[in-house]
């Protein structure tokens, strides 16, 4: 299967780390929340702890995803991990109350990544009439506040949730789903996220227009790579390059 070649009437975008900082703002609000608490957390290794901080992020939410833990439940056990790693043991109460007060500078570091607003103006001068709308694995009231803070929300027409929707990305139905919402065939939607299998081979394989948005430069397993040649996923390295991407189909 190849991707669809005309130029799309809808694009369905990721939220974390494609329109939105998530990766930054999760590194300024860790670090300063460690600052903040001090004590044990005095000298700590920044940089391990980011990768630490991440590490747990992605483990604890894909467990949320899974439905081995509710979404409060999986803030609770990353704050529990960080902690006992640098020799703090939290009950749950005070797991969650760690996880708060984290949140807080995690949200004073809410932004956007320099490309978004420029990528969404050009598309829109060089596709008259596209749409825009986002699929995001996870809750919507905590998605929202993301995109009320940074003026999304007032420029894309619908948002599909995993949890409204009952099945995650890379589920092809989620991408079905979304095309159904905005009254188009998946063959004239285009779908942009930064996770090459939970975005673009999930969405290829629904028959849309995939496009992997590798910020980071991101080593690739070989069966992902495998599977994206073979769904014919586009590539970009930022979201200066879509509109050009997408016309020129």
């Amino acid at each position: 299967m190849t991707a669809p070649s005309s130029i799309p009437s809808v694009v369905l975008f990721d939220l974390d780390d494609t329109l939105f900082a998530h990766r930054g703002a999760v590194a300024d609000g860790i670090l300063r929340h460690l600052a903040a608490l001090g004590g044990p957390f005095d000298g700590v290794d920044q940089a391990g702890a980011v990768v630490l901080w991440r590490e747990l992020e992605e483990r604890h939410y894909h467990s949320y995803l899974a439905g081995r833990l509710d979404f409060p439940g999986q803030r609770r056990e990353r704050a529990r991990d960080f902690a006992a790693a640098h020799g703090v043991p939290l009950t749950d109460r005070e797991a969650a109350d760690w996880f708060l007060a984290y949140f807080e500078h995690y949200r004073a570091s809410w932004r956007l990544h320099g490309d978004v607003l420029p990528c969404l103006a050009e598309l829109g001068a060089a596709i008259p009439g596209i749409r825009f709308g986002l699929i995001t694995n996870g809750e919507r009231a905590h998605q929202q506040p993301k995109l009320e803070r940074t003026g999304l929300d007032g420029r894309l027409e619908r948002v599909i949730t995993s949890a409204a929707f009952g099945v995650a990305k890379p589920d092809r139905r989620i991408f079905e789903h979304a095309c159904g919402v905005f009254g188009v065939a998946p063959a004239d939607a285009a779908y942009v996220g930064d996770r090459i299998r939970t975005d673009a081979i999930g969405a290829a394989a629904a028959g849309l227009t995939a496009v992997w948005l590798d910020r980071r430069d991101a080593t690739v397993d070989p069966a992902d790579a495998a599977d994206a040649a073979r769904l014919g996923v586009l590539r970009i390295t930022g979201l200066a390059q879509l509109p050009v991407l997408l016309a020129a189909l």
